[in-house]
């Protein structure tokens, strides 16, 4: 809670967005710095980084940090040795005193034989401040003129050379030469040169993957192809094997989608960082040379537009396989709606069947039931005594013929309409 006249509850995430604010300082540097910065991948979780920043402030005799802490610094021979936690990657910055020539040895740093990788190296760079001299001519002779890119910054305040090529230590090489920047100009400057190689090394991370995957949709695209034209060709007593099909290729789309989704995104997103700390830096261009902006623009640029080529056929691929679907669905759908008729047309005529049969055996039950009930009539008149009954049997029985098939008749109708009832 705030003290003093505004003494009011704050958000429990206030703290939390002011203070990313200031969470990425720029170091302030003096002129005649060597600066290591390594960034190592965070394949085996956050844990491992923090566990090796932890065992290094230990051994300086510093607190290691919070596993909750993102940024950590702490002094280191002649330098200050400072450790950040990203999203993908921890980045390791190390500034000392310059040698005597660029590029020269610098025998005691804190990445010797004592300090154990956290993870897989992504990104490595050996940045020279060196002040505006007659050295510098022999500091640019070292770059390959072949890619060499040289501009100058600040309205001239500074100017930067680097072919972004390594050196034997798997370095990349920048030079700045300072013209009289602040400390703070300095620290801005080094900074947003060190995003740009480290993220547009992140960015390329894409590359590779849209490269893998470029086969794997031509050939999906075939098949679907394939499928396709077996339904033009009105292949429909096939569509159960053309609907496992497309549903095949499309479970194997969807996996590399999943596969390729975080990477892809990720790539456009350190190629936005890219391009803002470009901008950033405003470049003036050196007669005859390349800045970092433009080359990195002929480079880059390709990259995430095959990144965005396998994203654009991703989709447009799946909208073509859901349509595919349907078409063949719709066939299947047409078929399940025929068979469905045929079979209650089979069943109406077996219904019509079962009726007649039925009336038959009424009928048949009926003859059946009324030739027993006149038997009976005959016997019970055969059996009455002449003088109680003053007719002959035959009489009585013939009488009784009609009115027994009348009875029946009318006693099966009267049953069968008392069942249709119940049911």
């Amino acid at each position: 809670m705030a003290k003093g006249d505004f003494a009011f509850p704050s958000a429990p995430e206030r703290a939390i967005a002011l203070g990313e604010i200031h969470a990425r300082p720029y170091p302030l540097l003096s002129s005649g710095r060597v600066i290591f910065q390594l960034a190592f991948m965070m394949d085996g979780g956050a844990a491992v980084h923090h566990a090796a920043i932890s065992e290094l402030s230990r051994a300086r005799g510093v607190a290691p940090p919070d596993r909750q802490t993102r940024h950590h610094a702490l002094a280191w021979g002649q330098g200050t040795l400072r450790w950040e936690r990203h999203t993908e990657f921890s980045t390791w910055f190390w500034d000392a005193p310059l040698p005597e020539t660029f590029g020269g040895e610098v025998p005691i740093h804190p990445f010797g034989d004592g300090f154990t990788a956290p993870g897989p190296l992504i990104s490595g760079i050996r940045l020279e401040l060196r002040p505006d001299g007659p050295d510098i001519a022999s500091a640019r002779a070292v770059f390959d003129p072949a890619s060499l890119c040289y501009s100058e910054l600040k309205n001239g305040q500074a100017a930067v050379l680097t072919d972004f090529r390594q050196d034997g230590n798997g370095l990349t090489q920048i030079l700045v030469i300072d013209r009289g920047m602040t400390e703070a100009g300095r620290g801005a400057v080094i900074q947003r040169l060190l995003d740009i190689e480290t993220y547009r090394t992140m960015a390329m991370l894409g590359l590779p993957l849209a490269q893998a995957l470029s086969p794997e949709m031509r050939r999906i695209e075939d098949g679907l192809t394939a499928v396709t034209q077996r339904m033009k060709a009105h292949a429909r007593d096939e569509s159960d094997e053309m609907l496992t099909e497309i549903t095949r290729l499309a479970a194997e789309l969807e996996a590399n989608a999943a596969l390729s989704l975080y990477r892809f995104g990720a790539s456009r997103a350190y190629d936005g960082i890219v391009r803002e700390r470009i901008k950033t830096l405003d470049e003036t261009p050196v007669p005859g040379h390349e800045t970092l902006g433009a080359f990195l623009e002929r480079r880059l640029a390709p990259a995430m537009r095959t990144c965005q080529s396998i994203e654009e056929r991703q989709a447009n691929l799946s909208r073509k396989l859901a349509r595919a679907t349907g078409l063949v669905r719709s066939w299947i759908d047409v078929e399940l709606e025929r068979q469905n008729s045929d079979l209650l047309t089979a069943m109406n005529r077996r219904a019509e069947m079962q009726l007649r049969l039925q009336q038959t055996v009424e009928g048949l039950s009926v003859a059946a039931i009324s030739y027993y009930v006149i038997g009976l009539i005959g016997y019970a008149a055969k059996a009455i005594p002449h003088d109680l009954l003053p007719v002959d049997p035959v009489v009585v029985t013939g009488l009784s013929v009609p009115i027994a098939i009348l009875g029946v008749w009318w006693m099966v109708r009267r049953l069968r309409r008392h069942h249709e009832r119940d049911d």
